[in-house]
């Protein structure tokens, strides 16, 4: 397994993390054990960057991956995230950046875990109600009382990334990108690479769509969030079904699979890009994992950036709620 280290001064992890989020919801049922097989096989194929957050499937992630890696915690770099709140009906609420929040949900990702210590703790997204200084203030805590090792962001602004920054060093910044969401290259990658933070990509298969797997909005399972989200519903649809297509006879010529090709090419923007692909299927794992030996020229470069120019993207990320949490 190739490796590549997060930050400037951040730990050496896998060249490709395992996104953990599809296991407990979004993404149609849960199946554990197929889950747990696939867990076991990227500890087999060398992946040791392990993704979470507590509000997935409200506490349910956590518990899953703190099973999972019982017994194998040496040589893990395990990433989790606090921010957003839900209720005891299992409902998600606002986002609560408080110090007292900080703390509280530190504990209880430890509990659920089963870990002493998080090795990279990210702000799931800003709090617009609390000066970011106070949160990563309240992260900056933790990392001295030994609960933390490294301190991330989420999509957030460039701005916000200086503030944070100079409060205690930001390990890593995680955000969406992929072929086509590209708007991180505008200011959060240059940010990132002045300040010397890594670069996380979640989501870099948009969400399963770049895998050329999908066919139409009704491939997904009722209750799918992909379902409510504009880029996945109607003439939207149609429009981007067509560069998968165009993805497709690049893969074909390569030799290899529009996922791994899609990958690639998020390899391929420089060692600082540690993407986290989520899959809950050792197939899709496996085939993930084969992107690392997929070679991406500069024609090829050219060639996909042509398809997947800014202005041919249909539809943003998220319905309007959630895309007010993007960039904050």
């Amino acid at each position: 397994m190739q490796t590549r280290q997060l930050g400037k001064n951040g730990p050496i992890v896998s060249a490709l993390g395992l996104g953990c989020m599809g296991i407990s919801q979004a993404y149609g049922t849960r199946d554990e054990a197929e889950s747990f097989a696939t867990m076991d096989r990227a500890f087999a194929l060398g992946i040791t960057f392990f993704d979470t957050a507590d509000i997935y499937g409200m506490g349910h992630n956590e518990e899953f991956v703190g099973r999972a890696i019982h017994g194998r915690r040496e040589g893990i770099v395990l990433a989790t995230k606090c921010g957003f709140t839900w209720d005891e009906n299992g409902k998600q609420g606002d986002v609560d950046g408080s110090p007292a929040y900080i703390r509280k949900a530190c504990d209880a990702s430890l509990q659920r875990l089963g870990v002493q210590v998080i090795d990279l703790y990210y702000l799931h997204r800003a709090d617009p109600k609390v000066p970011i200084e106070d949160s990563i203030g309240a992260m900056s805590e933790l990392v001295t009382q030994g609960k933390v090792r490294f301190l991330g962001l989420s999509e957030v602004s460039s701005a916000t990334m200086h503030r944070a920054h100079a409060v205690h060093p930001i390990t890593a910044l995680q955000n969406e990108y992929s072929l086509w969401t590209r708007d991180a290259e505008a200011e959060a990658i240059p940010t990132c690479r002045e300040l010397g933070i890594g670069f996380v990509p979640f989501s870099p298969l948009g969400r399963g769509f770049l895998t050329g797997q999908i066919k139409s909005p009704d491939d997904f399972p009722e209750g799918d969030m992909r379902r409510t989200l504009p880029r996945f519903m109607g003439e939207n649809f149609q429009k981007n079904i067509e560069l998968v297509g165009r993805v497709e006879e690049l893969a074909e010529e390569k030799h290899c699979t529009p996922a791994q090709l899609a990958l690639a090419w998020v390899l391929a923007q420089g060692d600082d890009m540690v993407p986290i692909p989520g899959t809950k299927r050792r197939k899709y794992l496996e085939e993930n994992v084969g992107a690392l030996d997929v070679a991406v020229t500069s024609d090829d470069q050219r060639r996909i950036e042509e398809i997947f120019s800014s202005d041919a993207i249909a539809g943003p990320r998220y319905p309007d709620a959630l895309m007010k949490l993007v960039n904050g």
